[in-house]
């Protein structure tokens, strides 16, 4: 529309027909050879379902109409015709008879070709179905034919069509919904805003070809610097994050990206090195995601999640909501303070060795109470955690706001006495321990 309105100063719509016979192609390529082409707005009924008509936009208010309407049916004619062709032609290969073409187009120097992508990509699908206790028949079989449509004819004069038409074919060829449903969903999303893949085949094989892709270019180290992205790594990144927080897609990314990076040829750097720093990419988008999601959150409520660096995103996003939530309770000033404390404290005690608090050595009622209540605490909590019931957990801990005061008020950490000092800050550890199970709340800026 945007462009439309650019081209004319004196907009005048006049509404033209094309064949019917060209509403039996698939809808996107009617639509794509009516605007991309000649920029026309094709017309749908209420039902949605396209109408052998379209509106062009003169920039001219003509004393014969008829005529421009004419001039522009003419023109697209032969545009569906070609459209036409390339679908019947396309049609005659099964996009499985395409899969040894692929050997042939070098997918990116150093990366091999599409054919060996294919196969890395149908390789991380699998694990990942594995994972997610999904059957990965279906999505394997779509990783393997997802880039066949790359070699038709169609593609090749619609790029922005690649995906969906390889569901198209896929159908065509009699391949199962499922298989075709993911071929089409796995390019998603395409740019900022766009649609998540809907089924799980579609999501595990969009994150499988994205995180391939971001492996590879890693790995070859051509990662974007500055404002430079010509592989489009940030938009994959993000189309990551998003299908696994969106999309509750719960695996484990640390591990996926360790057998991405494994999987692509022989590396400039360390595959370990290539990883972590894979992981950082993605969380930096996890970052902005967040943020943009949430005008609310603060980057220090974020980081006190992302220190943990929990290993599904999935995973990532409870915490952050729960920490968010514990953030607006009246004890979680106090908690967070104590914990920034506890942090110094032990930060400047040093390494104290494998100390285990022994009750035996607590002398102060305080820290008897404090003892007691971690004690509690931790059986309470524990069955929680493992449930990720984190907003739970903080609710309950947030409990251990008065002994931990008191303690503060009444016991002296730093004694002379060694024995004594290194069981208090034991118990401090523990206290802390308890917490970073979450998050690390010392890190909160509640005022």
């Amino acid at each position: 529309y945007d462009e439309v309105a650019a081209l004319v100063e004196w907009p005048v719509p006049l509404l033209g027909r094309f064949d019917d016979k060209y509403l039996e192609l698939p809808r996107e390529v009617v639509i794509t050879t009516l605007t991309g082409h000649q920029r026309y707005f094709p017309i749908a009924d209420d039902a949605g379902e396209l109408l052998p008509i379209f509106i062009t936009v003169a920039n001219i208010e003509s004393t014969d109409p008829a005529q421009v309407r004419d001039g522009n049916e003419r023109v697209i004619r032969p545009r569906l015709a070609d459209a036409a062709f390339f679908w019947d032609n396309d049609c005659r290969r099964t996009l499985a008879s395409r899969q040894d073409d692929l050997r042939e187009v070098v997918y990116q120097r150093g990366l091999g070709s599409l054919f060996e992508k294919t196969r890395r990509v149908a390789g991380l699908a699998k694990w990942m179905a594995a994972s997610l206790d999904h059957n990965s028949e279906h999505v394997v079989r779509a990783a393997t034919l997802a880039k066949c449509d790359l070699l038709t004819g169609m593609v090749g004069e619609f790029p922005d069509l690649q995906g969906t038409m390889g569901r198209y074919y896929a159908a065509s060829d009699g391949e199962p919904p499922a298989v075709a449903a993911a071929i089409g969903e796995h390019y998603q999303p395409r740019f900022a805003g766009d649609e998540l893949p809907a089924s799980v085949d579609g999501q595990i094989l969009a994150v499988a070809d994205k995180i391939d892709t971001l492996a590879g270019i890693f790995a070859i180290d051509k990662k974007p610097s500055g404002n430079r992205d010509p592989f489009g790594l940030r938009r994959a990144a993000l189309g990551i994050v998003r299908i696994l927080v969106e999309g509750g897609v719960d695996v484990d990314l640390k591990a996926l990206l360790a057998k991405a990076v494994k999987a692509q040829p022989k590396s400039k750097t360390d595959g370990a090195e290539v990883a972590a720093d894979l992981y950082t990419y993605i969380t930096d988008r996890l970052r902005r995601y967040c943020l943009d999601r949430d005008p609310g959150l603060a980057v220090e409520t974020f980081e006190s999640v992302m220190v943990r660096e929990p290993a599904s995103l999935v995973d990532f996003d409870r915490r952050l909501a729960a920490v968010q939530t514990f953030a607006r309770l009246e004890q979680a000033g106090s908690l967070a303070a104590a914990n920034k404390r506890i942090a110094n404290i032990l930060r400047k005690a040093g390494e104290i060795g494998d100390v285990s608090i022994q009750e035996k050595l607590l002398q102060e009622d305080a820290e008897l109470a404090l003892f007691s209540a971690l004690v509690s605490a931790r059986k309470k909590v524990a069955p929680l955690l493992e449930l990720r019931c984190y907003a739970e957990v903080l609710n309950d801990l947030a409990d251990l706001r008065d002994p931990v005061d008191k303690f503060f008020d009444a016991v002296l950490v730093m004694t002379d006495d060694e024995a004594i000092r290194n069981n208090r800050l034991a118990l401090l550890g523990e206290l802390r321990a308890l917490f970073l199970d979450v998050a690390d709340i010392s890190r909160l800026s509640i005022g």
